[in-house]
């Protein structure tokens, strides 16, 4: 398989070329395992996009790149007694952003299980993968799609990794929809991790100092989409990233990741590596989350670099609302403010939101900022 107009990353492309080569990447359908199927040994130009700061965690991206930053994303046991998780998860979400559980509920087998049928089904045949490719991902009649990059034209660069996006609820798919090897684990994982979020939420509540249910009852997790990641190894990895700096248009967001790493969170001006932990799940704030908390706590900005080895695999499950017009606005929650405490968003629906989102891109800049007051 050859891309003709892929520039070479050893030119400085015109604009032009750079449009050729973006709709020959797309009609090629064949993603970035194509590219890299097809022994490319140098990264295309429309990959090029340097990660900002120093690549390594415990390093300062604003001061001197020698100096040393010890810092581990929290990790929270969710065996414990629900006080001292209500505590750690309060102190996680507030200082960080995100966190990895263990002893979370959902079995071992299930999470193996769900990241090699990702391996498998990312690297089955072209002609497999490309009935399910799409630039249509914000049909919300579509439940499955396949593409590289959803930002594609806005941002005029790929990241180095393709991508499955499944939406699985309020509606979900019919097995018919899905890849053949996810017909009956995916929807399984989809209904544990929904069974984990709604414990999670519960807890992310209490941690605000409001009764469990209060979350809940705002309908802020009926709707559920899983990406699932597949990040083949890079050529130079330096020149590109595997994802562009940003956080999730979500109310939480949970992932399983493989061992490979790569993902990082930027937490005090440092990008620190969240450590792969078999078995555990890395949970994060979204952008609803910090807007009805009124900041109380973090959407995580968040990457994951490029790398050599691999590939990698990873499933994200965004839990939000439903994405329909006419559903209720998300606002600061009331009883979280006070004169000290003002409203610091306006109001908005998930759709509204997300439409915001998707238009802007991963342009590194969050879409909380349009909503402040």
């Amino acid at each position: 398989m050859s891309f003709p107009s892929v520039v070479p990353s050893r030119n400085i492309p015109s604009d032009l070329e750079i449009e050729e080569a973006i709709k020959a990447f797309d009609e090629s359908k064949a993603g970035v395992k194509g590219l890299v199927d097809s022994r490319i040994a140098t990264v295309p130009s429309i990959f090029i996009e340097r990660p900002e700061g120093n690549r390594r965690h415990n390093r300062s991206e604003c001061t001197d790149p020698d100096q040393s930053y010890e810092h581990v994303v929290p990790v929270i046991d969710l065996s414990g007694p629900r006080e001292d998780i209500v505590v750690q998860i309060c102190e996680a979400s507030e200082k960080w952003g995100v966190f990895q559980a263990v002893n979370h509920g959902v079995p071992l087998r299930i999470l193996d299980e769900m990241l090699l049928e990702v391996a498998k089904f990312h690297e089955s045949p072209a002609e497999v993968k490309q009935q399910f490719y799409t630039r249509d991902f914000f049909d919300l009649k579509k439940k499955v799609g396949l593409a590289s990059t959803f930002d594609l034209y806005t941002r005029k660069r790929a990241n180095w990794r393709d991508t499955v996006f499944c939406n699985m609820a309020p509606d979900h798919p019919s097995p018919e929809e899905l890849p053949m090897p996810w017909r009956e684990i995916l929807p399984e994982y989809s209904k544990r991790i929904a069974e984990l979020g709604g414990t999670l939420i519960e807890l992310l509540a209490e941690a605000l100092g409001l009764p469990s249910n209060v979350l809940l009852d705002m309908e802020c997790m009926k709707a559920q989409t899983l990406a699932l990641h597949y990040y083949p190894p890079c050529p130079q990895p330096e020149l590109t990233v595997g994802a562009t700096k940003h956080s999730d248009p979500s109310f939480i967001t949970i992932l399983l990741q493989d061992h490979i790493g790569g993902l990082q969170v930027l937490h005090q001006d440092h990008w620190v590596d969240v450590v792969p932990l078999h078995g555990a799940l890395v949970v994060n704030v979204g952008d609803l989350l910090q807007l009805v908390s009124n900041d109380k706590f973090l959407s995580v900005e968040h990457r994951v670099l490029a790398s050599r080895t691999g590939p990698r695999g990873s499933v994200a499950c965004f839990l939000k609302a439903e994405l329909e017009p006419g559903t209720k606005k998300f606002g600061p929650i009331k009883d979280l403010l006070s004169d000290d405490n003002p409203a610091k968003y306006m109001e908005v629906s998930m759709i509204d939101y997300n439409s915001q989102y998707n238009t802007k891109g991963l342009d590194g800049v969050s879409a909380l900022n349009r909503l402040k007051l």
